[in-house]
């Protein structure tokens, strides 16, 4: 389809939230695919995004080489891959809208007990798993692939790792990164990386790469209680548009 000047317009912002993701505010890009599905379907949102993902990874990829957690990527990504695996097998079976609210119930459970208890400052960080790895990181690899929306059980994993900062910021990109890489091959067989939406994402790699970068320079300047507090409410929001979702539809 041909976007009108409107359909640009929130294109470029779903584009910058993405960019801006992968500099280290990961919680943002959870609403690019609500943002363009107010000029498209939520489908053909996904697969426009889903090259601006790959080429807003590298990127990040550059800016965050030295600061991610091996031992958090490694535990996640065989249960995220089975979970792409496993949403390519359902593509025609499963209601978009249904998932989305599954995700942000439990996203928003997990952000409301965080804020209403939070950890001490002092506390210790939680263990990075295999088994709770391998559970959550099955249900992002999922919910990535049904609608780019995998930060709410990707956070309740990593989160209570108290990551630094920058580190959480490089965890998150790297670890997407290889998972966005891998959708790549069941999107292009469901028709969704076709010539017309690969164009469309092409003429957003600019703004995508400038709102990387952009993200992290704030993620550098930003004390880090604040930006477990920020990603804490972002995650509440969005889990909340999520649920919410459901019953418009």
């Amino acid at each position: 389809m041909e976007l009108t000047a409107l359909g640009w317009g929130l294109l470029a912002l779903a584009s910058a939230l993405v960019g801006l993701a992968k500099g280290g505010l990961a919680m943002v890009a959870m609403l690019a695919v609500p943002i363009l599905s107010l000029v498209m379907s939520p489908v053909q949102a996904a697969g426009i995004l889903l090259p601006i993902y790959v080429i807003s990874d590298v990127f990040g990829l550059i800016a965050y080489r030295r600061h991610y957690d091996r031992r958090v990527v490694v535990r996640l990504l065989p249960g995220a891959i089975l979970g792409v695996g496993l949403g390519w097998a359902t593509a025609s079976m499963v209601d978009d809208a249904v998932i989305g609210g599954l995700v942000g119930f439990i996203g928003a459970s997990f952000a409301l007990l965080t804020l209403l208890r939070p950890p001490p400052e002092d506390g210790a960080p939680g263990k990075a798993d295999w088994g709770r790895g391998t559970g959550w990181g099955m249900v992002t690899g999922y919910t990535s692939f049904v609608s780019h929306s995998g930060a709410p059980p990707y956070q309740i994993y990593v989160q209570p790792l108290r990551l630094g900062k920058e580190t959480y910021a490089g965890t998150n990109t790297v670890f997407f990164a290889v998972v966005n890489a891998v959708k790549l091959v069941p999107y292009a067989a469901l028709g969704q990386l076709g010539a017309a939406n690969l164009g469309k994402a092409a003429v957003m790699i600019p703004i995508a790469a400038a709102s990387v970068f952009a993200g992290v320079w704030l993620v550098r300047r930003v004390p880090q209680a604040f930006f477990y507090r920020f990603i804490t409410w972002a995650l509440l929001a969005v889990s909340l548009k999520l649920i919410a979702d459901v019953f418009r539809g």
